[in-house]
């Protein structure tokens, strides 16, 4: 489980945030909504321990009763899917997906797993391809699997699907929920879009 207790924001002496609890179950996501500029994006960097040192911020983060908010990033074990897939252009689709996978892992277990994703999105046969050879829903799904393989125990969503068309975001949407439930960990959304947080099929915070 994810929990957060009693979250504030501020840049300089403005509030974004405040007091804000939430317990994310494990398999479930959590979507959080608001206006551009209050500190959605924020609130997923402070969770991850990359928060911009503009802004202030306090609140207790737990991961399965682990406090995470005096760690720093790399011990966190926290999954960032971002707007824009950021997978590396000059790497081919296997190794962005190899990238990812821990190295405590044996180089066989590791290529069977990377096979197996590449399997599960339907593209076995671009595994040598770059991602500028990928459509965007395509780059999307090989992200989250990207990021999913790196073993975090929980996922954060920074509105993964902004630059997808209508027919795709729905695709993707469903995608991303079935991965998250097989994986387990809790996931927490923050997006502009409605039906992105209808899609998630868990609870949902507005902030104002």
């Amino acid at each position: 489980m994810l929990s957060l207790k009693n979250f504030n924001l501020q840049l300089g002496e403005q509030s974004l945030i405040q007091n804000l609890s939430f317990d994310i179950q494990k398999g479930e996501v959590l979507s959080i909504m608001g206006p551009s500029g209050i500190g959605k994006s924020s609130l997923l960097h402070y969770l991850s321990g990359t928060l911009d040192h503009a802004l202030s911020a306090q609140g207790e983060v737990l991961l399965d009763n682990k406090t995470l908010h005096d760690l720093g990033p790399q011990e966190r074990q926290v999954g960032l899917l971002q707007q824009s897939p950021l997978l590396f252009p000059h790497m081919s689709i296997l190794e962005n997906l190899l990238f990812a996978i821990p190295h405590h892992h044996h180089k066989k277990t590791r290529h069977q797993k990377a096979q197996h994703a590449l399997e599960k999105l339907g593209i076995p046969d671009k595994a040598n391809v770059l991602p500028e050879a990928l459509s965007g829903g395509q780059q999307a799904r090989v992200a989250l699997l990207r990021t999913l393989l790196a073993e975090p125990n929980c996922l954060l969503l920074d509105e993964p699907f902004s630059k997808l068309d209508p027919a795709l975001r729905r695709e993707v949407r469903e995608f991303v929920l079935n991965e998250i439930r097989q994986a387990n960990i809790p996931a927490l959304l923050v997006t502009h879009d409605p039906e992105d947080a209808k899609a998630m099929q868990g609870q949902c915070i507005e902030l104002s």
